[in-house]
């Protein structure tokens, strides 16, 4: 492959990444996707339609990467959630920080970038400060805290720390095979989960297309976007991705490159990524979504302390999502789907802290009556 075929094979894969993004604003804002939103309904108001819809998602992504490593076209071994140390302090405290910051901002990074294509300006206020945030904590002041701390503690494998591996080493079978099996039930008993007795079936529908949109998003980045040798280097290379690795739809890291290559636009060695054609496609795409439907509405901070508020929930989104490597789509859906075993504490604390928020804005709300 010629540099030239390696130039164009970059530019259709970013423009891909951005179609499919596009896609799952669209689909996330048609369908009320929102992680946040279903713990909340869950708290609240004891209705489970939208935990029934993250768990159609996560069952799809989780079937369909199985089926991708099966088939020989991802290697397991070389995403971005591929380690043999888990970093299970990291993923707790970072989860809990980004699920009690996420119900202050009003929503995940996902479903803020969902509202500024609605047309939130709270949303873009969070969105730059979760973005800085999260910048600080991948290179800057932050990181030093993370690195020193949490980082530190961690578990040692021999093997890449996902079930699959750990079992397969354990039962001396091949990963592959047993993933798929793994993947399959699972995934199926999610699947079956969400569709038991449902009646809302936009909803369902909703959540098998964004799965399909992880698992699209794998297939892209491990297996379309690659190159074996490239031209220049003579290396194996994953086309346009920060971290030199497969990755799939996560939206916090993204978000902070995204800033960072556009106050350096004309520095050459900042280059434009799928993550950051993603963050663009999201917004784009619920914006397209809110002006067909006629919901585009600019919407403002009704005060000082509901700015406090979202100001700080961004911080915490930011700080969280970076330090558990991944937000409620980064390691809700993708790294789940690859049976990392760092994304269970990530996820336990992502909805313990949502909890925590809630309850604390409810306690809130009753003192000041």
């Amino acid at each position: 492959m010629s540099v030239e075929q390696v130039s164009l094979l970059t530019s259709f894969a970013l423009a891909a990444a951005f179609a499919l993004s596009a896609v799952f604003g669209a689909v996330a804002r048609a369908t009320r996707f929102c992680t946040m939103g279903a713990i909340s309904d869950v708290v609240n108001l004891g209705d489970w339609t939208r935990v029934r819809q993250w768990a159609a998602a996560g069952g799809v992504a989780l079937i369909g990467f199985s089926a991708l490593v099966f088939a020989g076209w991802v290697d397991a071994d070389r995403t971005l959630y591929a380690s043999n140390r888990i970093l299970w302090l990291s993923a707790l405290v970072g989860g809990l920080l980004f699920g009690f910051g996420m119900v202050l901002a009003s929503g995940c990074g996902n479903k803020t970038l969902v509202r500024v294509g609605g047309g939130s300006l709270k949303a873009l206020v969070v969105l730059l400060v979760m973005g800085i945030a999260a910048f600080a904590t991948l290179k800057g002041i932050t990181a030093v805290l993370r690195v020193a701390t949490v980082d530190a503690v961690h578990l040692e494998l021999a093997v890449n720390a996902s079930l699959p591996e750990v079992l397969a080493g354990a039962l001396r079978m091949q990963a592959a095979p047993l993933r798929l099996a793994i993947g399959l039930v699972a995934g199926g008993a999610l699947i079956a989960w969400a569709a038991w007795g449902r009646r809302d079936a936009r909803s369902l529908a909703g959540g098998l297309a964004i799965g399909a949109l992880v698992v699209a998003a794998w297939w892209l980045s491990g297996h379309w976007a690659v190159v074996e040798e490239h031209p220049l280097t003579l290396e194996h290379v994953f086309l346009a991705t920060n971290s030199g690795r497969a990755e799939a739809l996560s939206f916090v890291t993204p978000v902070a490159y995204a800033l960072d290559w556009l106050m350096f636009y004309s520095d050459a060695n900042k280059l434009l990524t799928l993550g950051i054609a993603s963050v663009a496609g999201v917004i784009v795409g619920a914006a397209a979504q809110a002006l067909w439907a006629r919901e585009f509405r600019w919407e403002g901070f009704a005060g000082s302390g509901d700015l406090a508020h979202h100001l700080g929930g961004a911080v915490l989104m930011g700080i969280g999502g970076v330090t558990a490597m991944g937000c409620t789509i980064g390691q809700g859906l993708s790294a789940l789907s690859t049976l990392s075993l760092a994304s269970l504490p990530a996820i336990v604390g992502i909805v313990v802290g949502a909890v925590a928020s809630l309850k604390y804005q409810a306690w809130q709300l009753q003192r000041d009556l």
